[in-house]
């Protein structure tokens, strides 16, 4: 029974330790209303910091979105561009060729099929170029849109 007591006194004197440390903290937070609203203050910042760096995120995300929207726009007038600068140097390879046949012919008599030829090779050399300048324009636009946009939320 004495094991009893003695455990009895020692839990009674270790919840009175706890309540005096207990009434200790109260009378430190109610006693200094400075260390609580620095806290406060603190706690404030911290938020409006994480608030921050979320947005900036987003921000940071919406640009590199919009940079790779831009470069696989890019990237497709560009490959479009090959395929017409392609055309035209094959069109105007068969133009040479076809010219130099005609050149041939010239001298030696004139074949009505290979002046007709040659016109048509020229025709389509025409239209291949007048393709490839048109994608080239577009190339050009398309880069230079961002930069008119930007100049003008700028002024704005």
């Amino acid at each position: 029974m004495s094991d009893i007591s003695t455990l009895e006194g020692r839990i009674t004197a270790a919840l009175d330790r706890i309540r005096q440390g207990v009434d200790t903290l109260e009378w430190q937070t109610v006693a200094d209303p400075e260390l609580k609203a620095s806290l406060e203050q603190e706690r404030a910042q911290n938020a409006e910091l994480v608030e921050r760096v979320r947005l900036l995120k987003e921000r940071q995300d919406t640009q590199v979105a919009k940079l790779t929207q831009r470069t696989e726009a890019q990237n497709k007038q560009l490959m479009a561009l090959d395929e017409e600068l392609q055309r035209l140097r094959a069109s105007n390879a068969q133009l040479r060729d076809m010219n130099a046949q005609l050149r041939e012919t010239v001298t030696t008599g004139l074949a009505p099929e290979l002046h007709e030829t040659a016109l048509i090779a020229e025709m389509e050399a025409l239209h291949a170029q007048r393709s490839s300048d048109a994608a080239e324009i577009d190339a050009i636009l398309d880069v230079l849109k961002p930069l008119i946009e930007e100049t003008s939320h700028a002024a704005g």
